[in-house]
């Protein structure tokens, strides 16, 4: 079945239930996705698994998607092993009170799922039973995959890229800016910034003052070049040359005067020559 021939499926399963059919992704990564009303959640991947032309025998992942003011969107994949096709099934729950059926009784290996959806986005399941902490402590406060929520580790610890390496303390560098999902320091922490002291990217409300530039040299104009320091007049290029040998002082083939010359090998003299032809 095609993705378009899986949603149109499922919203006839699903009838008189207003769900609306669609298709995610492209070419071979295209899936079916399926919008159905919360109270009918439970119902929809009912009919996704028990259905013979559909037949999503396997579960395949849950999660949800903070929309801000719109609320959340829980989303569950489900695959079929025999047919080879699988659909997007997804639905709306307001942000105040945001609730939705259990589906562990129709696929047993969403309990993880459901319990990491509960713990990130602080959605709760009717009929889980087990909503414990799975990854965070149990004295965690908070829901850290809302948008809302403050990642604290940013403020705490240096912004990654805030300066390049090689950049001083005193200046020159980049200015400061906030992190992202950070918000001012006048509208979040115990020491609010005075107004007008906004550093890059804040508001009226205030922020981080930006750093000043250092003082640095003037540039020369391209092209120019600054003048060499003269050297003294009796420095030349090249190396030194050698000393000469004082007056009578003799070299190491030539002996001082006055003195006999040493024999050399193979000159034909011996001590026991005597005498003359």
């Amino acid at each position: 079945m095609t993705p378009e021939e899986v949603g149109a499926r499922l919203v006839a399963l699903l009838a008189p239930v207003e769900a609306t059919p669609s298709v995610s992704g492209g070419q071979r990564f295209a899936r079916a996705t399926v919008d159905v009303p919360p109270e009918s959640w439970l119902t929809a991947v009912s009919a996704a698994r028990d259905d013979a032309e559909l037949a999503c025998d396997f579960f395949d992942w849950l999660s949800a998607v903070d929309e801000l003011a719109e609320g959340f969107d829980v989303v569950a994949h489900l695959w079929s092993t025999r047919l080879r096709h699988g659909v997007l099934l997804r639905t709306r729950l307001p942000r105040g009170a945001p609730t939705v059926t259990s589906v562990v009784d129709v696929y047993p290996g969403a309990a993880w799922h459901e319990r990491e959806t509960h713990e990130m986005f602080g959605i709760d399941f009717a009929g889980h039973g087990e909503l414990l902490p799975l990854l965070l402590p149990p004295e965690f406060e908070g829901h850290p995959l809302r948008k809302e929520f403050v990642l604290a580790s940013r403020v705490a610890k240096p912004w990654p890229g805030a300066k390049e390496p090689g950049e001083s303390e005193a200046g020159g560098g980049r200015r400061p800016i906030r992190p992202p999902g950070v918000p001012a320091p006048g509208e979040w922490g115990p020491t609010p910034t005075p107004a007008g002291a906004g550093g890059v990217g804040e508001g009226p409300r205030g922020g981080t003052p930006a750093r000043p530039a250092g003082e640095r040299p003037a540039r020369p104009a391209p092209g120019a070049r600054p003048a060499r320091t003269p050297r003294p007049a009796d420095a030349t290029d090249g190396p030194a040359p050698a000393a000469e040998p004082a007056p009578g002082a003799g070299s190491a083939d030539q002996p001082a005067p006055g003195t006999a010359a040493p024999d050399k090998p193979g000159d034909g003299r011996s001590d026991h020559d005597g005498g003359t032809a």
